[in-house]
Parts: C-alpha cells; sequence; structure tokens
C-alpha cells in the first residue's frame, strides 16, 4: 500500500479492505493515524500520542461496540466534563479582564444584513 493510498479511498474501499485483508486496513489505519499527527504543529504531537495510546488501549480486548462507546464517552467527556471545552469557554467569560495596558475594548460591528429587498 502507498502511504497516501488512503486519501483517495471511500468509505465503501476502505470498508472492503478491512473486510478482506484486515492485515493492510490496520497498516493503513495506522499510516493515516501517523500522518496526521505528524501533520499537527510540534507542540501537540506529544499529546496526541498519548491521546491515540489511550484509544488505543481502549480498542485492546474490548467488542467493536464497546470500544467505539468508551471512546464516545472520552470525547463527551472532553467536552462537556469539569475541566472539559464548555467548562474552559465559560470560564473565559467569567474571568475579569487582566490586560490594562490595552485600553478599553470595542469592536466595529459590521451589518451583514442583504440589500435589495432579500
Amino acid at each position: 500500500m502507498n502511504k497516501n493510498n488512503f486519501d483517495t479511498m471511500d468509505f465503501d474501499s476502505m470498508l472492503a479492505v478491512a473486510k478482506e485483508r484486515p492485515e493492510d486496513f490496520e497498516r493503513l489505519r495506522l499510516a493515516a493515524i501517523d500522518e496526521f499527527i505528524e501533520s499537527a504543529p510540534e507542540e501537540r504531537r506529544q499529546r496526541l500520542r498519548c491521546l491515540q495510546w489511550r484509544i488505543d488501549q481502549v480498542r485492546r480486548n474490548r467488542t467493536p461496540l464497546s470500544a467505539c462507546l468508551q471512546i464516545s464517552r472520552m470525547m463527551w467527556e472532553q467536552l462537556h466534563g469539569e475541566f472539559g471545552l464548555l467548562a474552559r469557554i465559560s470560564g473565559l467569560k467569567d474571568k475579569p479582564r487582566t490586560d490594562t495596558t490595552a485600553g478599553p475594548c470595542s469592536a466595529k460591528v459590521i451589518d451583514f444584513r442583504a440589500s435589495g429587498g432579500h
């Protein structure tokens, strides 16, 4: 398999490879993951590798459905959990501004309404 073969494969093609040649599919899957991690900024790669390790541990010794549900829970926890993305965003909007050197905040409001009766 070529390194970027997965770029040109659609879902049905990948499904066929997974069914007919599981070893090739696994190599393809690992290559896609590695390429994605390597394409990320250097400062994020270690975190991505750690996340992939956690995902691989969840997939080990579980049924595909069980692993899918567990990985989905991990994703939702990162979004809605106590220290998830939504909590952090909410904390930012409630946090008082500490940079007093920039002066007051201002923004230009642009009217996007269509002109001419649309």
